[in-house]
């Protein structure tokens, strides 16, 4: 993919594993200075940091929980004491407890909301606040999911966060236009990350693939192609749009 991030800095929450690090990756490649976001896996952030660099780029590592606005504006304020500035910000770092409705306990719900919904809010407002001061535009992107309309069973809060964080980012970009500041939306479909075998065995997980109308699942690079080329000056001209990255996944409700 040849896209050119030369001269910006990027902020990529959750970015140690999955879809975050194949972002931070990306970016990287691209010639992105890019903050590694991370709260519980410190060696992978390091990795991706290393990797960034190998590549001929640099790279922050920052531990924060994006549910702490305290520590999300510490974090934004140590990207630009580091580069200098920052100009894209990917909200990317999710939290999903599945229960039944019947059964939710209220803690799991929350913690969901916090930091699916409310973090990628921290991260949005926070990252677009230093935007504005630099008077120069950037890009702000959301990372939902295909389950932002579809009612999968046992997600509620998750479901609910994602469809949530769609409309959020409308609203931001119709609000942010006179800055030249950019808010969009990736729909990711089924994704071969690390989270996902959290509920599903690799035995199932292969069956799964097999059942796409791609006939398989989605990488960390699919999405990190489309992020790149999202909050590149490429697609300058795209703002409050949601692009669903799923191989088809919609494709099987027609079937």
């Amino acid at each position: 993919m040849n896209i050119n991030l030369d001269g910006k800095v990027a902020l990529i929450s959750g970015a140690s594993r999955g879809i975050g690090r194949g972002i931070a990756l990306q970016m990287g490649r691209s010639g992105a200075r890019v903050v590694v976001n991370y709260r519980t896996h410190p060696d992978e952030a390091e990795d991706v940091a290393d990797e960034i660099c190998d590549a001929g780029s640099d790279a922050l590592v920052y531990g924060a929980d994006v549910s702490d606005r305290d520590a999300v504006d510490a974090m934004v304020a140590a990207a630009v004491e580091r580069f200098g500035r920052l100009d894209i910000v990917v909200s990317n770092a999710y939290y999903s407890k599945r229960e039944p409705f019947l059964d939710l306990e209220l803690d799991g719900a929350r913690r969901t909301l916090d930091v699916t919904f409310w973090g990628a809010f921290h991260m949005a407002q926070a990252g677009a606040r230093q935007m504005v001061k630099q008077g120069d535009g950037g890009a702000i992107l959301f990372i939902s999911s295909v389950l932002s309309n579809i009612p999968f069973s046992t997600s509620l809060p998750y479901n609910s966060a994602k469809a949530g964080i769609n409309q959020m980012s409308a609203t931001i970009a119709n609000e942010l236009t006179d800055h030249r500041i950019r808010a969009n939306v990736i729909t990711p479909g089924y994704i071969d990350t690390p989270g996902e075998r959290q509920y599903a065995t690799e035995e199932q997980i292969r069956e799964a693939a097999t059942a796409l109308p791609w006939k398989r699942l989605g990488t960390p690079e699919d999405i990190a192609n489309a992020a790149t080329f999202l909050c590149s000056d490429a697609a300058d001209y795209i703002t409050g749009t949601v692009l669903s990255v799923d191989g088809g996944y919609w494709l099987k409700v027609a079937r």
